[in-house]
């Protein structure tokens, strides 16, 4: 059974920085997308960023120019790094792996790892 660990969610100020940490346990190459989503009380969850095999990345608006998604193959993990924190960037953050080259599609989520931005 595939394992997704999350971490490096904390409290951060506004206009700070944090890292966060997805490991997969077995081999990522299997995965042809790896994301991050994010979910806040009353909302949906919504894809933050995203990450295909080929190392092509997605950004929600929001997020554009200050997040940034990588992939270490070798080390079977993703990272989110987060610059200039927002207030609204407070959210469950959650690692998703995903390959759509099977049938079914294998769809795997991390349990999330809460960032909070507050002064």
């Amino acid at each position: 059974q595939v394992q997704l660990v999350e971490s490096g969610g904390g409290l951060v100020q506004p206009g700070g920085s944090l890292r966060l940490s997805c490991v997969v346990s077995g081999s990522i190459f299997r995965f042809n997308f790896m994301g991050w989503y994010r979910q806040s009380p009353g909302k949906v969850r919504e894809l933050v960023a995203g990450i295909i095999g080929g190392g092509r990345t997605n950004y929600a608006d929001s997020v554009k120019g200050r997040f940034t998604i990588s992939r270490d193959n070798a080390k079977n993990t993703v990272y989110l790094q987060m610059n200039s924190l927002k207030l609204e960037d407070t959210a469950v953050y959650y690692c998703n792996a995903r390959a759509t080259q099977y049938v079914p599609t294998e769809d795997y989520w991390g349990q999330g790892t809460q960032v909070t931005v507050s002064s």
